[in-house]
């Protein structure tokens, strides 16, 4: 990191303001070249004329300077807050690159502030991700992890495992000596307690990844019931094809709503029945597939018609799920043909697609409420997620072990476990993936 290296980190396109950054040793020489009336005082934001590598004004900006190591890399950092647009940002950068910058790889500030201890793997990851949060909960969730809590807990369960090491090496080292009877049975109920734990906090990881990643749900039924309606109706536009002809709608459509603070990506599948030709069932292998994909599923029957085998088809796919249903009973505005009672157990919503509307889109945000008020630490990444289950999986197996006296393999199955935790914040990893994972980090950050 002996090199100076240079970045636009603001968005493309026209706006009121862009910023350039540089990082690296001859940040300040670079920023005096380009800024020459400007004193450099730390954290001390200057307005000045901005000039090129041929000594031409470019612009009236702000020279914003960072002093090493109180900067977000680490090291000397230098922002040049100009106007915005495709052209004045583009030239302070070029000016930088030709004073001996290079241009910055994607996610390279954020690669150094990490190399250089100013923040962990978790918060790296959590500030990437803020970025892209779409959604109120997101953000929140992220936040709390750019603030580090994901490191702290990671911090605090790594040293309860440390602990309990130092117990099993000592008990290793002074076996013929008089140890506490009680200390195998404290290591058993402190261990238990950090699993189950983690156990909690990936269980809840997962039931909440759509309030970052948007929930997923998916709309089923047989065909000809209303899918594609409910989709227009979710979406306040006609988006897919409806007919009175059963089996219209032949693949998946997916697009993304907002209800209350959530984000949905809605998808409208084929209608689920004995398919009359290849395509067709094509569609439906796929319907069944967005079903176990889903977060959420809305079975959709017709109430205005019988009960049918289809119909009973749908139900039995509910009773047999693990995912979470709505059932929905639609066509409400014509008369009421079908026994509902079979559907008293999922307490059916009754909607009219062109009227009684608003009763579905209720449900569904008192439905996703319930995640966003979980105080349970999150995980934010399926790598998090699978060095929790690495670090749980290696407790368990330290657990026999330590009852049955073999203090070896337990403190290995320790040191595994610690190993795993540490990767969500400082892992021991090459090079070369620390640059695929950065890699995927916006340019500028």
């Amino acid at each position: 990191m002996s090199d100076t290296i240079a970045a636009i980190a603001t968005a493309h396109g026209v706006a009121s303001i862009s910023i350039v950054r540089l990082s690296g040793p001859n940040a300040l020489a670079i920023a005096r070249r380009i800024a020459p009336q400007a004193s450099l005082r730390p954290r001390y934001a200057e307005l000045q004329t901005l000039f090129d590598a041929s000594g031409e004004a470019i612009d009236r900006g702000l020279v914003l300077p960072f002093q090493a190591p109180r900067s977000f890399t680490g090291e000397e950092i230098v922002e040049f807050q100009c106007h915005g647009g495709q052209i004045v940002a583009q030239e302070i950068l070029d000016a930088a690159l030709h004073y001996g910058a290079r241009l910055a790889e994607p996610g390279e500030f954020s690669k150094r502030a990490f190399l250089n201890g100013k923040i962990d793997l978790s918060e790296a990851e959590a500030i990437a991700k803020l970025i892209e949060a779409r959604s109120v909960d997101a953000a929140r969730i992220l936040a709390r992890q750019v603030r580090g809590e994901l490191g702290r807990f990671v911090n605090e369960a790594r040293e309860a495992l440390l602990r309990a090491l130092a117990h099993s090496e000592v008990m290793i080292d002074y076996a013929e000596e008089d140890l506490p009877e009680d200390l195998v049975t404290k290591l058993h109920e402190q261990l238990t307690e950090l699993s189950e734990r983690l156990k909690r906090i990936v269980e809840s990881s997962e039931r909440r990844r759509g309030l970052i990643e948007g929930f997923r749900v998916a709309i089923v039924g047989k065909p000809n019931v209303g899918k594609s309606s409910l989709l227009n109706a979710l979406l306040s536009y006609e988006r897919a094809i409806v007919s009175e002809i059963a089996g219209t709608t032949r693949d998946t459509i997916e697009e993304e709503i907002r209800i209350g603070t959530h984000i949905l990506r809605i998808v409208d599948t084929a209608g689920i029945r004995e398919a009359g030709d290849r395509i067709e069932a094509i569609g439906v292998e796929r319907s069944l597939r967005s079903v176990e994909e889903a977060d959420i599923v809305l079975a959709l029957f017709d109430r205005s018609r019988p009960w049918d085998t289809e119909d009973e088809a749908v139900l039995e796919m509910l009773r047999n799920s693990d995912r979470e249903w709505i059932a929905v009973l639609n066509k409400c505005d014509l008369p009421r043909r079908m026994e509902t009672e079979k559907l008293a157990p999922f307490a059916p919503v009754e909607i009219d697609t062109r009227e009684n509307f608003s009763a579905l889109p209720e449900r569904l945000q008192t439905f996703l409420d319930r995640y966003s008020v979980d105080e349970e630490l999150m995980l934010s990444s399926r790598r998090q997620i699978e060095a929790v289950l690495e670090a749980q999986q290696a407790i368990a197996e330290a657990l026999p072990p330590l009852h049955a006296g073999e203090l070896e393999l337990f403190s290995y199955r320790l040191q595994e476990a610690a190993e795993a935790l540490g990767k969500i914040t400082h892992p021991y990893e090459s090079e070369e993936i620390l640059d695929r994972m950065f890699g995927e980090f916006c340019l500028g950050k």
